[in-house]
């Protein structure tokens, strides 16, 4: 009997765990824009709620503002954008790039300690924003009005180079944008994306979603985040008109779909944490959609049969320009229970999983993923974070020179479609044996009565190595969970040490400034209520009442929460707001906005509010 070989699998190393996107395509930025405002001058080109600017008008107002920096901002320099998603907020991304500066987006309210950082860090040349959260140097400067619609009181800010410590920092030759991450000292890490990076992912996305004239993109993810660059640049680059999103829809998943029909929204964006509250709902019938990529987490499930848009999911570190890898999920196919992959390299992206001398490994084995090709970003303004992060590639590698260290947990299967596993600085020690917590989550979620699980670490209480501590979010519709019995299902899959020694049922999660869950924050409210002796008695509360205060405790991670406090004050976002109205519609049948829950004084009255409007006792 002869065996027939496999066949090879286009793009991998034979029985190495390295993998090459097909070969890419460059593609320019401000250039096609600017041609499409010639081609298409009257073509809309973007909606800002009631506005609706043309490709050409946009054109000049771009260009408005470019003559506003101009003459006090040179090529290479940063200009820091303290903008919600508006006409402003687009104008001024096109007019930095008209005049060559280099694109810094920070968001509406980055924050008085992190804005003050980068003013000191990173002197950028400008920062455009509400004057009154700008950092004293800027705030005390030079301020010109911006010349945009909505931008009333919206100042381009200039700093006197004596206040700030120096000259403004030049980003790298040939950098598009810097962006920030999280950095382990506190402070972010400003990472600098060169155009032909930009120009690539573009391209690819273009071809992928075929997004072209007439189609309809949205305006969604957080302005500080590197999507949002590439929703914003997709558009504008195609021919597409680029429409804002309401705040709204960016607390809450019903209102979202219903704006993405009353809009006519074709391509969008979204969140992991967003867009799987999304998908776990029935999908709208006639939705103009026929692409959502969603990224930034880890994807916990897979579309329905309903869901008639293809879903992409995507995985990629800022530092290697928004997406590395793709795994996309068509309408009307099976895509299975578990967790999708994070697939394959896009055109142009080398993926190769290594251990930790970072030689590839053969496929199948876990290790840390490495990323080069034609996405890697410039490197930080950090010659050093620059040198740790970004290093030589394998002699055996071909087609780049550096890769770069995720510090990401993942494997390569036979056809070379890569699984997310963690993070390795996750991993811990339990009775001498090295834990991965993801590995422990990705069990409990076999059990069909466990929508969500999140696992973390403490000092094992009897002193010496680490404990276990899971924490459930049971399925919508399942039966009721015993905590006892979800472990005794979960040990078969583990080794005796990675079985939770506590598991604690929560109703939603806390998350943090990105979207993700807020580990730290379900350990702190763990260790809060062990020191109180558990939760006090609250029998004198409505059920509404309690409800109202269970769910919000379990979702911002704050056990000592009171009906007096109010949801935003106590750390609430606008994730976790779409995650409150999900809860509260499930718990108590009443279907809120967010504008109307922010309103809100305190979360007595949210309370309040959802027993005038609940049929079985406002009837």
């Amino acid at each position: 009997m002869t065996t027939t070989p496999a066949r090879p699998v286009p793009g991998l190393l034979p029985g190495r765990s390295v993998a090459h996107g097909s070969p890419h395509r460059d593609g320019a930025v401000l250039d096609l824009f600017t041609s499409w405002a010639r081609r298409t001058p009257h073509a809309p080109a973007l909606t800002d709620g009631g506005l609706t600017l043309g490709y050409a008008e946009l054109d000049r107002l771009a260009d408005a503002v470019a003559g506003q920096l101009a003459e006090h901002v040179r090529p290479g320099e940063l200009v820091g954008l303290c903008l919600d998603h508006s006409a402003a907020l687009v104008a001024a991304t096109l007019a930095v790039a008209r005049i060559g500066a280099v694109h810094l987006p920070l968001g509406p309210r980055p924050g008085e300690r992190r804005l003050r950082a980068v003013a000191e860090q990173l002197r950028p040349a400008c920062l455009i924003g509400d004057p009154a959260l700008l950092p004293p140097a800027h705030r005390d400067g030079r301020h010109l009005p911006l010349a945009a619609p909505g931008a009333h009181g919206i100042v381009a800010a200039f700093a006197d180079p004596a206040a700030t410590g120096g000259s403004a920092v030049k980003a790298p030759r040939g950098a598009q944008y810097t962006v920030l991450t999280s950095g382990s000292t506190g402070l972010p890490k400003a990472v600098a994306v060169g155009q032909t990076a930009l120009g690539a992912l573009l391209t690819w996305y273009r071809e992928l979603t075929g997004l072209g004239r007439g189609d309809r993109h949205s305006l969604l993810i957080g302005v500080a985040f590197d999507p949002h660059l590439m929703e914003l640049w997709a558009a504008l680059s195609s021919g597409a008109a680029l429409v804002v999103a309401p705040d709204a829809v960016r607390w809450d998943p019903a209102a979202l779909t219903d704006w993405w029909r009353t809009a006519g929204i074709t391509v969008g964006v979204l969140p992991t944490p967003l867009a799987e509250p999304v998908l776990d709902r029935p999908w709208p019938a006639d939705l103009a959609l026929r692409h959502l990529m969603v990224g930034g987490d880890r994807l916990r499930r897979a579309p329905g049969p309903d869901v008639t848009a293809t879903v992409h999911n995507a995985y990629g570190p800022a530092e290697a320009t928004v997406v590395t890898t793709v795994h996309t999920m068509p309408p009307g196919v099976g895509h299975g229970a578990g967790a999708p992959p994070i697939g394959r390299p896009i055109p142009g992206a080398i993926v190769l999983v290594t251990d930790e001398n970072g030689r590839p490994l053969p496929l199948g084995e876990a290790g840390e993923l490495r990323i080069g090709g034609q996405g890697l970003a410039i490197g930080y303004l950090d010659a050093a974070l620059t040198a740790e992060r970004f290093v030589s590639a394998p002699d055996e590698v071909d087609g780049t020179d550096r890769v770069y260290r995720t510090g990401d947990r993942v494997m390569m299967r036979p056809d070379g479609v890569l699984e997310f596993l963690g993070r390795l600085d996750d991993q811990v020690k339990v009775s001498g044996v090295r834990i991965e917590p993801a590995e422990v989550e990705a069990a409990l979620e076999r059990d069909p009565r466990v929508r969500r699980a999140a696992v973390v670490a403490r000092p094992a209480p009897a002193g010496g190595g680490a404990q276990l501590l899971a924490f459930v979010q049971p399925a919508a519709d399942g039966e009721p969970v015993d905590g006892a019995l979800l472990l005794d299902a979960v040990r078969p899959w583990l080794p005796e040490q990675a079985v939770p020694g506590v598991l604690r049922l929560v109703d939603t999660f806390p998350l943090d400034a990105n979207g993700k869950i807020d580990r730290a924050a379900l350990l702190k409210a763990e260790e809060t209520a062990a020191q109180q002796g558990g939760r006090p008695a609250e029998e004198a509360l409505t059920p509404t009442e309690r409800t109202v205060l269970r769910l919000c405790r379990d979702l911002l991670g704050r056990t000592g929460l009171t009906l007096a406090d109010n949801f935003l004050d106590a750390g609430g976002t606008s994730v976790t707001a779409a995650r409150l109205l999900a809860a509260l519609e499930e718990a108590c049948g009443v279907r809120l906005r967010a504008p109307l829950l922010l309103r809100q004084p305190d979360l007595r009255a949210v309370a309040r509010l959802l027993d005038e409007r609940r049929p079985d006792i406002a009837g």
